[in-house]
């Protein structure tokens, strides 16, 4: 772990990118350019000014595919990221070079050719990495420092509302997602809230984009589920169930057997997006995501698990450590935090930094999580590291932030880790991101630049989302 942040040499503007000698025409990296450019367009002009006949309008099919032929070819332009300290994850950490290609990694290596014509990136040392993922957030949904007529996290008109569905309410203008951007974070979960027994339909995305479909890994990825004090505060509230946590456990059933009765009518059934959405748990299509924070919720998750057959995934966990053994066994992730809060209500008195670390000694699969915004995004980094400092191995912290949560959402083949063939969302990091004091330089998704922090100026800027 470094202890402090490199100083760039005079004039140097750290990760500055080059172009190699462009190839001549028809090799790679060069773009062919057709005939009818502005340069004809003129000559045209100047003889209908002297009373000679226009040629003929360019064919505009033959410049669409011309411009169509430009993009590709700037998609498939290669970028060689040099002389960096690669740490892929999943893999031993290596000096050398990533190559990029069309959104894709194309090769990695200490020792690998760059192709003519790439531009070059020299990271001058500095660490690259895959980019983080954070599992269960509210960002796009619950806008920090605006109004309460702006959340639309908890849909908290009826305890079932499993065919609601968060991407139809996240704003990507959200400023936590520039936040995100950095703190390194280049994908993440976006959960309905925990005001429901049942809450909706997740959406796993990038941090980047202006409109959500291009920004969609996964949706739905996962059905969002709370038990403990929340729903039946809300509920208990309305002077409606559920009012207790039996109560909960009875909406959450019934929900399910009523699904299980839909699913058994004969085709074609009657459309409707609560049953749609559970038959996709109970097929085990998606993954039943459990909002709980004491260990006796934790039981009752494993129960309810075991009564319906479905994939469980624990999301906060702030007692699961108590039963860690039961839940390594049956290989159940836990999705652990937030963890730089207090202990605001009672099923929080257990929560500690210690935590993850005792839960992945026992042979859970942790992932960490902020819950942003009630920890900022930008701080999924720094909680690992204090998981570290009280106990949790600094390798099972770094893959608590990638290639695990990667894998929770089904992702693991495209994201998490640097390997040939994956998603580009790349971090180049002043150094070690453990230690607080380094930072991330330029963030790319898909190979595209979509962060760059300025050491001289000490600011950081996302790419336009318009």
């Amino acid at each position: 772990m470094s202890s402090s942040q490199p100083t760039p040499n005079s004039g140097f503007t750290p990760g500055r990118v080059t172009r190699r000698a462009a190839a001549p025409a028809g090799k790679p990296g060069s773009v062919p350019v057709k005939p009818g450019g502005p340069t004809a367009a003129k000559k045209v002009g100047k003889a209908v000014g002297k009373g000679v006949p226009m040629k003929p309008a360019a064919n505009t099919a033959s410049i669409s595919a011309t411009i169509r032929e430009a993009a590709a070819a700037a998609k498939r332009r290669v970028l060689a990221i040099t002389n960096a300290h690669v740490v892929p994850v999943e893999g031993t950490p290596f000096d050398g070079t990533v190559l990029v290609e069309g959104g894709k990694i194309l090769g990695l290596g200490a020792s690998i050719q760059i192709p003519e014509g790439a531009d070059v990136l020299d990271a001058k040392g500095q660490w690259l990495m895959p980019g983080f993922i954070d599992a269960h957030v509210h960002v796009g949904m619950d806008p920090e420092g605006e109004l309460g007529s702006t959340n639309d996290v908890n849909e908290m008109t009826d305890p079932v509302m499993a065919g609601v569905r968060a991407i139809d309410a996240v704003d990507p203008f959200d400023p936590g997602f520039d936040d995100a951007l950095a703190g390194g974070i280049t994908a993440v979960n976006v959960n309905p809230g925990s005001g429901n027994p049942i809450g909706g339909l997740a959406v796993a995305m990038h941090t980047h984009g202006r409109y959500i479909e291009e920004m969609v890994l996964r949706s739905p990825s996962g059905l969002k589920s709370a038990l403990g004090e929340n729903p039946k505060t809300v509920y208990g509230e309305k002077k409606k169930t559920p009012s207790t946590r039996l109560g909960t456990a009875l909406v959450i059933r019934q929900a399910f057997m009523d699904a299980q009765n839909w699913m058994a009518l004969p085709e074609p059934r009657p459309r409707n997006a609560h049953m749609e959405a559970l038959a996709m748990v109970l097929r085990r299509e998606i993954p039943w995501r459990q909002h709980c924070h004491r260990t006796d919720d934790v039981a009752t998750a494993l129960r309810l698990a075991d009564e319906f057959g479905y994939e469980l995934v624990i999301d906060h966990g702030t007692e699961a450590h108590v039963i860690a053994d039961v839940l390594a066994e049956r290989g159940i992730p836990v999705l652990i935090g937030p963890l730089f809060t207090t202990k605001s209500k009672p099923e929080l008195r257990g929560r500690s930094i210690a935590n993850p670390g005792k839960l992945a000694a026992a042979g859970v699969e942790i992932s960490i999580i902020t819950d942003h915004p009630v920890v900022p995004i930008n701080f999924l980094v720094h909680q690992a590291a204090f998981a570290v400092k009280e106990g949790l191995d600094s390798d099972t912290a770094l893959r608590a932030i990638t290639i695990n949560p990667a894998k929770v959402l089904g992702l693991a083949d495209r994201i998490g880790s640097l390997k040939v063939g994956k998603d580009a969302d790349l971090v180049l990091w002043s150094g070690d991101p453990m230690d607080v004091m380094q930072r991330a330089l330029k963030v790319f998704i898909g190979g595209k630049q979509v962060y760059t922090y300025d050491a001289e100026t000490r600011v950081g800027a996302a790419a336009s989302r318009a």
